[in-house]
């Protein structure tokens, strides 16, 4: 997950009553529209959250924005954060968002706010959200994957320094996604990211306990990442699961993700490859 730093922006002059929390977000959202500092505007708005109101409201409790994000149920894929302090009047606040937080308020990455205000200032936060598929989702992600993958063993491709040629297509595998479901939830459950299972096995013990009896196997694994295509180009860009992918002597694959949101990393990837004896 990235996060930007929070920054703190102190308006000097004597308080007066701030705007409404509706009325910040929307007078955020008019700067986000119509662009500032030869910078460009974005169409979609900000979309008001009650769960980053709540880290919001964390945050001004002081210390870092991602101990407040770490304090509530909200859960971010990347995030920034404004302050203002002892605002003299509304115009002043967006004479000071513009000039200074513009490359945050017109970031197309980021698509919710929170906002919280109390008499001595005002914490904004946008955020990009932790958006994981579902579990009903499984079937058509699986898909997916193997879609990519097979695209890209269809085409020759250097791993890292070897040139490697394309290879047959893979069919997928009910059992062995059991076999890399297995290693997900394991990793979900106890928190760890590496391809040693919490009880010491392999990719090919994960396999075989699944009832499948392999020639040859192997794994990816991958943390974080919340979509087919992010997890299938993260690999491709990865030398040695660059190799997995391609090695024509894989015939089948399996693919299974587990969601923690919990969890350190959220979401837990695991592909496994494998030809029969």
């Amino acid at each position: 997950m990235r996060k930007l730093a929070g920054t703190l922006l102190v308006l000097c002059g004597a308080w007066t009553a701030l705007p409404a929390l509706a009325s910040i977000s929307d007078d955020v959202n008019q700067i986000r529209r119509q662009g500032c500092a030869n910078r460009p505007g974005v169409s979609q708005p900000l979309r008001a959250s009650k769960d980053l109101d709540v880290v919001a409201r964390e945050w001004s409790k002081g210390g870092r924005l991602s101990t407040a994000i770490a304090r509530s149920a909200y859960r971010a894929t990347n995030s920034a954060s404004i302050q203002a302090e002892g605002s003299s009047d509304r115009k002043a606040l967006l004479d000071v968002l513009q000039a200074n937080y513009c490359d945050t308020i017109t970031n197309a990455a980021f698509k919710e706010i929170g906002v919280y205000q109390k008499r001595d200032g005002i914490w904004i936060v946008v955020a990009t959200p932790f958006a994981a598929p579902a579990v009903k989702d499984t079937a058509q992600v699986s898909r997916k994957v193997l879609s990519l993958v097979n695209a890209a063993r269809a085409t020759a491709r250097k791993c890292g320094p070897r040139q490697l040629e394309a290879a047959p297509p893979l069919t997928l595998s009910a059992t062995l996604s059991r076999a890399a479901l297995n290693h997900s939830q394991d990793m979900a459950n106890k928190n760890f990211f590496e391809h040693q299972g919490s009880d010491g096995s392999t990719v090919g013990v994960r396999t075989a306990r699944a009832g499948y009896k392999w020639r040859t196997v192997g794994e990816n694994i991958a943390v974080g990442v919340e979509t087919p295509e992010a997890v299938v180009q993260g690999w491709l860009n990865s030398p040695g699961h660059c190799v997995n992918i391609m090695t024509p002597g894989f015939t089948e694959m399996g693919i299974a993700f587990v969601v923690d949101r919990k969890s350190e990393a959220g979401i837990y990837w695991t592909q496994v490859f494998a030809a029969p004896r």
